[in-house]
């Protein structure tokens, strides 16, 4: 158990998978939970899910694509709850599957727009608020993706290795003045972006064999990470990035 009593946690894309997961393990360790996601079905249900567990938790609607939403998601954690002390920058979308001459430049520019520029975004309104409380951490949530190439997803690839250099570049201007930024590549977890996968045998034992480990990854395997990337147990980690990958990058 962490202790994050008093302390307030900001997800985005928190109305499913991971983002769900990490918000509700904050919860249980005590913070009050900020539920922002463009769902407003998936959200409030995590919400609701967290407030059954006798957590503290509300929703509120984010687009992360867009400047305007993030600004008004941390300015509602913010008035609401008095402070912003974690965020973590979950909010992402797969794209389309075509190799880099092909690939319609609409949805490159809605891939980049979401899972980079919407860290950014994120980041440029986050990083204010903490600083007012004297710090805080946040962490970005990238891939494995972030470190190497996959075939036929030149947007969805491109943004996580930018998630990565933007992490590095803010944790080095912030780390002296109390905020630690770091980044997390999951491999091939069993979210809801990869759901169809499991129903076709022969592609998810194709993924499932890319991960030495034998498995693909669960959801509360890559919260715990988050969570304690967020705890003073990772009080000299900053600008890091960590594979939670059943060895992928490994091999």
């Amino acid at each position: 158990m962490y202790e994050f009593m008093g302390k307030v946690a900001l997800v985005t894309g928190a109305g499913s998978g991971i983002g769900r997961s990490t918000s509700v393990l904050f919860a249980q360790n005590g913070a009050t939970v900020v539920v922002a996601d463009i769902d407003e079905a998936g959200g409030p249900e995590t919400a609701r899910m967290i407030q059954q567990l006798g957590g503290t938790a509300e929703f509120f609607r984010t687009d992360v694509a867009q400047p305007k939403d993030c600004e008004a998601l941390v300015n509602f954690a913010v008035q609401r709850f008095g402070r912003l002390d974690f965020a973590v920058n979950n909010a992402g979308i797969g794209g389309e599957s075509n190799p880099t001459g092909s690939y319609a430049i609409e949805n490159w520019q809605k891939v980049i727009q979401v899972n980079l520029s919407g860290a950014f975004y994120c980041m440029r309104y986050q990083i204010p608020a903490m600083l007012k409380n004297g710090g805080g951490a946040i962490v970005n949530m990238s891939s494995i993706l972030g470190q190497v190439a996959f075939p036929n997803a030149p947007a969805y690839v491109a943004a996580k290795h930018g998630l990565v250099g933007l992490t590095r570049a803010s944790a080095v201007e912030y780390a002296s003045q109390g905020i630690r930024i770091n980044v997390v590549g999951p491999a091939f977890i069993q979210t809801p972006m990869i759901s169809s996968i499991n129903d076709d045998p022969v592609l998810h034992d194709q993924l499932v064999s890319l991960h030495p480990i034998g498995r693909l990854g669960q959801l509360e395997e890559v919260a715990e990470l988050a969570l304690w990337l967020c705890s003073e147990k990772a009080s000299f980690v900053t600008g890091a990035y960590y594979a939670v990958d059943g060895g992928y990058l490994a091999r």
